[in-house]
């Protein structure tokens, strides 16, 4: 890094190192007759460089241009100057580049997280889709199945009230209940009555209930009643023998 001074004339160099523009000290440098075509881009790095020889050299013809003859003192030294113009200018075009490549990358890195982004969001909205999908049919199936249940126990009541029918049908018929009428009610009511009145009687006449007031008056009624018998007896028989005459 020290070096001032380089001679490398004639020496078949094909190219020289990547890392040449460490050499920042270097004022003079000879590369008459070799075989470069190019110069590494670090090669405007050599701030101090005062004095250049590129002849004889199978140069690029840009740098063959720029580079010139160097055929005196002057020449050498424009030809430094000229050349470390030229690899600033290839250095900044070399960084432009890496910058626009490395913006380029960059623009399509995000462009695929953007399409990552984009793909697990549509992902995630065709799961979540599927799922209302699933759910959905589900819940179709599960009506589907109570209203099928549904449908199989109103069938199964059907068929056995439908059973039960027949069963019913097959009891020997029953006579028909007929409804107390009004003339059997009060038959019962007169025959109610008429057996209490016997009661009344027999008691009166045969117990010693019969000195009783009200016995008394039983009997009473009960002769009256027979003797009024009696009498529309005898009344009807008279009529009758009456009649055959």
């Amino acid at each position: 890094m020290h070096l001032v001074k380089l001679d490398l004339s004639k020496n078949r160099l094909q190219q020289l190192p990547l890392d040449f523009g460490r050499l920042v000290n270097l004022q003079h440098l000879d590369l008459l007759n070799n075989r470069l075509v190019t110069l590494p881009v670090s090669f405007a790095q050599l701030k101090n460089l005062k004095w250049l020889d590129l002849k004889d050299n199978p140069l690029d013809p840009v740098l063959a241009k720029v580079a010139g003859d160097c055929l005196d003192e002057k020449q050498c030294k424009q030809a430094a100057v000229k050349v470390l113009q030229h690899m600033k200018a290839v250095q900044s075009e070399q960084d432009q580049q890496r910058q626009r490549k490395l913006q380029a990358e960059r623009e399509m890195e995000k462009k695929r997280e953007a399409e990552q982004r984009a793909k697990e969001a549509l992902e995630r909205e065709l799961r979540k889709r599927e799922k209302a999908e699933e759910k959905e049919r589900r819940r179709r199936e599960y009506d589907a199945q109570k209203a099928a249940k549904q449908e199989m126990e109103k069938k199964t009541k059907k068929e056995t009230v439908h059973t039960r029918k027949p069963a019913s049908s097959s009891r020997p018929p029953q006579p028909p209940r007929h409804k107390p009428s009004w003339s059997r009610s009060v038959l019962r009511v007169l025959l109610f009555v008429l057996l209490c009145i016997l009661c009344t009687l027999a008691a009166c006449k045969l117990t010693e209930l019969q000195h009783q007031p009200l016995c008394v008056s039983v009997n009473t009624l009960y002769e009256d009643v027979v003797a009024a018998l009696q009498n529309h007896k005898t009344l009807q028989n008279m009529l009758q023998h009456n009649s055959h005459q």
